[in-house]
């Protein structure tokens, strides 16, 4: 080895040692997952030339694969050496050295057993006036890697597949999102990865908080198999951030994998429950790869269901994959809604996607009278169809088939205005009929008052439509509950007669102390507000308030 070399790799040796050095000083990760075999899986090693001469730079190292967008490494000085370096000696001395050292150090434990990843990527670039050498090594701890499968082996028989009420932790979240689009520990095939995704998400069903990060993980997890994986092989990324793709020239489709493919695939679809733009993106990619299955995916859906319809009055459309639902009314009466109706519903009998989007061709454009509603062609189709009092039967008949808790429409970009399937039948049918009170406090049990928050000016709309009654003040109770947790004050409530008061107390019986800190927040204000009125009322209604404000304290 020349010493211009060997003077070049103890320099840079120096700087990583103490680098290592430094960050195992500051301890492992408290709570670490037992599906993290270890913490550091990079290192690169570049000299970056001057600005006016390229032997006046600086040696830069990255113990972290940086973003192509960001400069984050440590940089120290070279000797005078940097300007002996050839190519050969680089690539035949200088890196097969490093890499020896960093083998060495990578298989041994000087930092402890959860320092190294099993798996480490070594870079190496050194840039000249009109050149850049690039090389790169991958070394692999084949003894840690059988740990971590024995590991992730053993998490999904204890953590997955177990019943209730056995859950992984949050900090297993991200780890398990990633190794199951690992190749090394996973097949890359839907059968092999869905039943573990769908399986965990059943068993989060009921901490919705904790399911939505889930599915955060493993939705993420995909991108970053299809963008550091998949599309790098056939796409050039382009514009900002890379986000865009062009495919490479004299790119081989014959070569495409289709196994790798129909997995693409897959990933487009899970992205799409949450990310639309997305699953478009990828499956217009697939489509430039010679997939017919994706372009089929954008035409008409998966295949299980008929994709079109014609009837009398009416024509739809669907398409599961991207859960788009398209009705035109052909002849704006009643035996149209009827017809758009059931077709709807036999779409969901039969397995739709409860959470859709409907594109709506009407003449009519009504909408309920219920404050923050989104105006979108779903309202506008439902209060449409609500026009027709003949019609609610079939309406609730559709409520109680797509009402499903933690799932929205996707009428609307996900915000606040988001809404659980089933709400603009609901609403409109409670606003119009007593005789679906029933079903508006099924939904209002049902609804996610922590995500959701259009429902807080169902009230207000409530009571102008049918008053304050001692008869409705069960379903007025629920309307309130179902409320988002904030309490919103509701200024149209008014209890002023003795028997208002009296059945008021009568529909909290049974209620736990912060749900009817709730309501009568919803109706009074706040407890002092209810102590003005005890004091202002006559007798008996003094004597009901009275009992209002003392359940409250």
């Amino acid at each position: 080895m020349s010493q211009a070399v060997e003077a070049f790799l103890d320099e840079v040796w120096d700087e990583i040692k103490s680098i290592y050095a430094r960050e195992h000083q500051r301890g492992e990760v408290k709570n670490r997952s037992r599906l993290q075999a270890g913490m550091k899986d990079y290192l690169r090693v570049a000299w970056r030339k001057g600005k006016f001469n390229w032997a006046q730079g600086k040696i830069h190292i990255d113990i972290y694969e940086p973003f192509s967008w960001s400069d984050s490494s440590y940089q120290i000085e070279a000797g005078s050496y940097i300007v002996e370096l050839t190519d050969e000696q680089l690539t035949e001395e200088f890196f097969p050295a490093l890499c020896g050292r960093m083998d060495e150090l990578f298989h041994s434990e000087e930092y402890g057993p959860q320092f190294f990843d099993y798996r480490f990527n070594i870079v190496f670039e050194f840039e000249r006036e009109q050149s850049v050498l690039t090389l790169h090594r991958q070394l692999v701890n084949e003894s840690k890697l059988a740990e971590l499968r024995k590991a992730l082996d053993q998490f999904i028989k204890s953590k997955i597949w177990s019943e209730l009420p056995v859950l992984p932790g949050d900090h297993d979240l991200f780890f398990f999102a990633n190794l199951l689009v690992n190749p090394d520990l996973m097949k890359q095939e839907e059968q092999e990865i869905d039943p573990l995704i769908r399986q965990l998400a059943d068993k989060l069903r009921k901490f919705p908080k904790r399911r939505d990060e889930w599915v955060r993980q493993y939705t993420s997890a995909f991108k970053h198999w299809a963008q550091e994986h998949f599309l790098p092989q056939y796409f050039e990324p382009t514009g900002s951030y890379g986000q865009e793709w062009v495919i490479k020239a004299g790119t081989d489709l014959a070569a495409v994998d289709p196994g790798e493919l129909d997995f693409f695939l897959y990933v487009a679809l899970q992205v799409g429950s949450s990310d639309p733009d997305t699953r478009q993106k990828y499956l217009e990619l697939a489509i430039q790869l010679g997939s017919d299955q994706a372009q089929a995916y954008l035409n008409t859906g998966s295949g299980k269901f008929v994709s079109t319809y014609r009837g009398e009055r009416m024509e739809g459309k669907n398409n599961d994959v991207t859960k788009m639902i398209e009705i035109r009314i052909l002849s704006e009466e009643e035996q149209a809604y009827d017809e758009a109706l059931n077709y709807i519903i036999g779409l969901l009998q039969q397995g739709f996607p409860k959470g859709y989007q409907l594109k709506l061709k009407s003449s009519q454009k009504h909408f309920l009278p219920v404050k923050k509603l989104a105006k979108s062609k779903m309202h506008q189709f439902f209060a449409n169809a609500l026009s027709y009092p003949d019609l609610y039967p079939k309406l609730a008949e559709y409520a109680d088939a797509v009402m499903e808790e933690f799932a929205w429409y996707e009428d609307v970009e996900p915000s606040e205005k988001s809404v659980m399937p089933g709400t603009y039948a609901v609403m409109g049918l409670g606003l119009y009929s007593e005789s679906y009170f029933p079903l508006v406090c099924r939904y209002m049990d049902l609804v996610d008052t922590e995500h959701q928050m259009v429902q807080d000016g169902y009230a207000e709309a409530f009571i102008e439509a049918h008053g304050v009654k001692a008869e409705h003040m069960p379903v007025i109770v629920s309307i309130l509950l179902g409320g988002n947790e904030e309490g919103r004050h509701v200024k149209n409530i008014t209890i002023d007669r003795p028997e208002l008061a009296e059945a008021l107390i009568q529909a909290l019986k049974g209620k736990k102390d912060h749900e009817i800190e709730l309501v009568l927040c919803r109706i009074f204000g706040n407890p002092k507000k209810l102590a003005g009125a005890v004091r202002a009322a006559q007798p008996p209604l003094r004597e009901g308030l009275e009992q209002l404000l003392a359940i409250w304290g």
